[in-house]
């Protein structure tokens, strides 16, 4: 049986957290798609001011190694920024879309998490989980975690930047983050982590039953 998540939400909502957990109870591959764009992103820092011309960023794409997805070296703001600028560039986009329709499809299923699973990726999946909180609670997520990875940074600074990124996420021509009209959605704001997972958990479960009926 394949059994396929699609987990999408804004940045700092929890889906990467809620992703791994989800892919560890049904013992499915995981990926976090926006790895890839950090990925990208980093390189983009490290090339030119020509980065985010779309012939230059797709070749940046093209030339993305798993080497270059250490998740340790993509947490920067710098890059998180980046990301967001190559990832509103079409051609970036479509060299990633064949990489991840293929990981979704590998037997057994996978969870996928990032902006556009539920809506362009797989649209479908068995099922779409749409995380979110609001730009206040994920911008002291984010804060807590630049600090305590050793980054000098400043709560309102990293709210600009949680805002910014939201709207250019939005607003993108190619696949902007929308909700996926069949998803459920999971406000955690006012949730712990370990609540948000179960959450998640309990609506999968009865889903991923039902699948095996039907399948």
């Amino acid at each position: 049986m394949k059994f396929v998540v699609a987990i999408d939400g804004p940045a700092a909502a929890g889906k990467g957290t809620i992703a791994k957990a989800v892919a560890k109870h049904f013992n499915l591959p995981h990926l976090d798609t926006g790895l890839l764009y950090r990925g990208i992103g980093k390189k983009a820092l490290a090339y030119s001011r020509t980065s985010y011309y779309p012939e230059v960023a797709k070749q940046l794409a093209l030339d993305l190694k798993p080497s270059d997805l250490n998740p340790n070296e993509l947490r920067t703001p710098e890059i998180a920024e980046a990301a967001s600028k190559v990832a509103k560039i079409t051609e970036v986009r479509e060299v990633l879309f064949d990489f991840q329709r293929s990981f979704a499809n590998q037997d057994g299923g996978a969870v996928l998490d990032g902006r556009d699973i539920g809506t362009v990726i797989c649209p479908d999946a068995d099922i779409k989980l749409f995380i979110t909180a609001s730009a206040e609670v994920r911008s002291y997520r984010r804060y807590k975690e630049l600090k305590n990875n050793g980054h000098d940074v400043e709560l309102e600074s990293v709210l600009q930047d949680v805002v910014s990124r939201d709207k250019r996420d939005a607003e993108r021509e190619t696949s902007p983050l929308v909700i996926a009209k069949d998803a459920i959605k999971i406000d955690t704001s006012s949730l712990t982590i370990k609540d948000a997972v179960e959450v998640a958990i309990s609506y999968l479960n009865e889903k991923y039953e039902t699948a095996k009926l039907l399948k």
